[in-house]
């Protein structure tokens, strides 16, 4: 019986290792492919997590310069920030507060810049929105107007449809295009909640340009404006 039981393991060794010199090889590579794998993943995350605390603290440092007044210090910081730390979300909103400080200050050039690389490099597409619709502020107080339109459509998203369309329409007021103004701001009086105080703007908007919403909603606006025309 013994002598049975130890042919059965010489057999199971045998058939193993046929088994292991035919597929060894494969396995192992593929063993050294997943662990290999795992490991750059979990270096990866750790990379992710050293950066984002990095570019924490610098927020933290440009939060402190620019509430103490020093510009050029919080420009130096930000740079370091887009040096270093681009695509983290604390440097695209270190660059939202930058540019607000920058303006301001009056550096029109600086807030402009600031947002335009913002728009074109932020990979959020909300906050790229935002430094969208902040651009397209400044260019139009600058009166950038051609340009501004061109940035009001290059993709913002559409939570943001109704300040889009609000832009629009003072750009074509200063343009003198009574009727585009009042299309765009009907669109951006629909747009909005009925709870924004925002809306209220809008419509006294419209009513400088003899559109008067009436109570039954925004389709009463657009009867209005057709009778304006």
């Amino acid at each position: 019986m013994a002598n049975q039981l130890d042919l059965e393991e010489q057999e199971q060794l045998d058939q193993l290792k046929h088994f292991w010199n035919q597929y060894g090889n494969a396995i192992t590579w593929l063993l050294i492919a997943v662990l290999g794998s795992v490991a750059a993943w979990n270096g990866y995350q750790y990379w992710q997590r050293n950066q984002a605390a990095q570019a924490a603290a610098l927020y933290d440092e440009i939060e402190r310069v620019v509430r103490s007044g020093d510009l050029e210090k919080s420009e130096r910081a930000f740079s370091e920030m887009k040096d270093r730390f681009a695509s983290t979300v604390y440097t695209q909103h270190a660059g939202l507060l930058l540019a607000k400080a920058a303006w301001e200050a009056g550096k029109v050039d600086v807030s402009r810049s600031t947002l335009t690389w913002l728009a074109e490099k932020s990979a959020d597409k909300g906050l790229a929105s935002i430094a969208k619709l902040r651009l397209s502020s400044i260019l139009i107080e600058t009166k950038a107007l051609d340009e501004a339109l061109k940035v009001l459509d290059s993709g913002i998203t559409d939570e943001f449809l109704a300040l889009v369309a609000d832009r629009r329409g003072d750009i074509y007021v200063l343009q003198d295009k009574k009727q585009e103004a009042k299309a765009q701001y009907l669109k951006a009086y629909k747009a909005f909640d009925e709870r924004t105080e925002y809306r209220r703007l809008v419509e006294v908007k419209l009513g400088a340009l003899g559109v008067t919403v009436e109570a039954g909603g925004p389709a009463a606006g657009e009867a209005t404006a057709e009778g304006t025309k």
